[in-house]
C-alpha cells in the first residue's frame, strides 16, 4: 500500500515509488530526468543517511500542478572552511550565547531542491500556473510537514529552498514575506554549444589564438591518459579508486550539504543507460581521474569529478575533462553544458559564463531567524576573473 499523507492541497510521499503513475502523467515532467522517478530513486536508494520526501501540489479540482523534492540533511557549522568561516564563527558565538546552537550537533536542514546538483532541479511547476501562488503554497506545505512532529524523530532547525536563477526571482521573492532570507551562492557555469560546431576542431577554430594555444597544449600534456567508459558491469573494478579521487576533490570544497555515495553511479547507469556518462582516466594503468555527467534533454550536466592532484598539473587532467565534456556535447548535438559551481575561472577559460543563483533560508524559530538576518547579507560569491575565449561572443543556437 502506498504511504501518502494528504494535507489540504498537498500530498506527501516518503518513497518516490509511491507516487502514482497517473500523477506523473498529469504533471508531464518526467522528460526532465531530474523529475523522473528513475533518477530520483537512484539518488534516494543510495543515501540512507538522508530523509527524502516528495510533495505534489494540487489545484482546487485536485489536478496536480507542481512537484517538489525534499531532503533533510545534517549540516555541521564546523564543516565550513571557506571565506564564510569567520561569518559562521560569529553565528556560533551568538547562537551558543542564546542557547540555540549546540556543541558538535548538526543542524537538521530541510532542503527543497537537489542536494547534489546546482540549479533549479528540485521544483517543477506546470505551465499556465500562477507561479507566485504555487511557491507560497509550497512554502506552506513545507512548514505543514515539519509541524507534524510525528513525521520526524528529530527537530528541524531550518528550511532552505535552493538555486533559483535570476529570471525566477520575481516569483521566489514571495518567500521573503514568509521570513526567509535570500543570498547569492557560487554561480552555475554554463556554456552554450554553437550548432555550427560539428567536431572539436570547430570549437578550437572559434577561439581566440591565446585560448586555442592553451587548449592544444593541455591536450598534448594529457595525451598519455587512457580513457575508459564505465558501465554497471565494470563499475566495481574501479569504484575504490574513484571513491578516493572523489574525496580528494570534495575535501577542497568550502562546505557540502551532503556527501555523495558513488554507488549511486551504478544505479544511474542501470536506470538511465547512455544518458548517464562515467569515464575514468588511466595513467600507465593507474586511475588518476574520473568524470560523470547526465544528458538531460538538450543539456549536458557535469556532475562530480575525481582527480589525483599529484598528476593534475603535469598531465592537465582537469582541463582534459573540461574539453572532453565539450567534445561529448558536440558529438551528441546538445545545446548547453552545465559545468556547475567551483573552479569558475578555469571553466570560463573554456567558454562557460556565470549564471547567478539565489538560495532562500529561514530558521524554524523566530529569535535565531532574526539573528540570521543580520549576517546573511554578508554572504557573497567568491569573485573571479571571467575569461572570454571566443572570437565572436554570440553563438548560433540549436533549434
Amino acid at each position: 500500500m502506498n504511504f501518502c499523507r494528504k494535507v489540504h492541497n498537498a500530498d506527501y510521499y516518503v518513497h518516490i515509488e509511491d507516487v502514482p503513475k497517473e500523477i506523473w502523467n498529469a504533471l508531464g515532467c518526467t522528460n526532465n530526468l531530474y523529475f523522473n522517478p528513475k533518477y530520483l530513486s537512484a539518488i534516494a536508494n543510495n543515501h540512507s543517511g538522508i530523509d527524502f520526501w516528495y510533495v505534489v501540489l494540487f489545484d482546487d479540482e485536485r489536478n496536480p500542478i507542481a512537484f517538489a523534492t525534499i531532503q533533510v540533511v545534517d549540516f555541521f557549522l564546523d564543516s565550513v572552511q571557506n571565506e564564510l568561516k569567520g561569518f559562521v564563527n560569529q553565528i556560533k558565538k551568538i547562537g551558543r550565547k542564546f542557547g540555540i546552537v549546540a556543541e558538535k550537533k548538526p543542524f537538521k536542514i530541510l532542503t527543497c531542491g537537489n542536494t547534489f546538483v546546482s540549479g533549479e532541479h528540485g521544483i517543477f511547476i506546470k505551465d499556465n500556473q500562477n507561479k507566485q501562488k504555487v511557491i507560497k503554497e509550497l512554502a506552506k506545505s513545507v512548514v505543514q510537514l515539519v509541524n507534524d512532529e510525528k513525521q520526524f524523530n528529530y527537530k528541524i532547525s531550518g528550511f532552505m529552498l535552493k538555486d533559483f536563477i535570476h529570471e525566477s526571482l520575481f516569483v521566489t521573492d514571495e518567500l521573503l514575506e514568509y521570513n526567509y532570507h535570500s543570498f547569492n551562492v557560487e554561480p552555475n557555469m554554463l556554456m552554450q554549444i554553437d550548432s555550427d560546431w560539428n567536431d572539436f576542431t570547430d570549437y578550437l577554430a572559434a577561439m581566440k589564438t591565446k585560448f586555442r594555444v592553451k587548449a592544444k597544449k593541455a591536450m598534448e600534456r594529457s595525451f598519455p591518459l587512457e580513457m575508459i567508459e564505465i558501465t554497471q558491469y565494470n563499475f566495481h573494478d574501479y569504484s575504490t579508486e574513484m571513491e578516493m579521487l572523489y574525496k580528494n576533490v570534495s575535501s577542497k570544497a568550502g562546505f557540502n550539504l551532503g556527501s555523495f555515495n558513488l554507488e549511486t553511479y551504478k544505479s544511474l547507469k542501470e536506470k538511465l543507460g547512455d544518458d548517464y556518462v562515467i569515464r575514468i582516466y588511466l595513467l600507465k594503468d593507474k586511475v588518476v581521474g574520473f568524470l560523470s555527467a547526465m544528458i538531460n534533454q538538450k543539456n549536458l550536466d557535469a556532475h562530480f569529478v575525481g582527480i589525483d592532484y599529484t598528476y593534475n598539473r603535469e598531465f592537465a587532467i582537469y582541463q582534459r575533462m573540461l574539453y572532453d565534456y565539450i567534445q561529448l556535447a558536440i558529438d551528441k548535438k546538445l545545446s548547453q553544458i552545465n559545468f556547475g559551481r567551483t573552479a569558475s575561472e578555469i571553466k570560463s577559460s573554456v567558454g562557460a559564463e556565470p549564471q547567478n543563483l539565489t538560495i532562500y533560508f529561514r530558521h524554524k524559530n523566530h529569535i535565531p531567524n532574526k539573528i540570521l538576518s543580520f549576517f546573511v547579507n554578508k554572504i557573497q560569491p567568491t569573485p573571479f576573473n571571467q575569461k572570454f575565449p571566443f572570437k565572436v561572443k554570440t553563438l548560433v543556437a540549436h533549434n
